[in-house]
């Protein structure tokens, strides 16, 4: 899937959570909805593309992505 897609879904998803008062939960709310909505394949995408570069990902939705695990027999991702 195309990145700056991702990078969209995961900032819309964390204007949502936004109105939550406290932080970690919103951040929890993120990590929590794309672990179980997403694809193994899209988390594994959106996680090396923050490592590389964040700069499409909102402050909060990159909070969330620095959070996310892949299940342990993930493949590493694929260029």
């Amino acid at each position: 899937m195309d990145v700056q897609r991702l990078n969209a879904m995961a900032n819309d998803i964390a204007a949502y959570f936004a109105s939550e008062p406290d932080r970690e939960s919103a951040i929890a709310g993120i990590v929590n909805h794309i672990g179980k909505s997403w694809d193994p394949r899209m988390r594994r995408q959106i996680i090396q593309q923050s490592a590389e570069d964040a700069a499409g990902l909102s402050e909060l939705a990159r909070a969330a992505v620095d959070r996310l695990t892949l299940p342990p027999d993930s493949e590493p991702p694929r260029m």
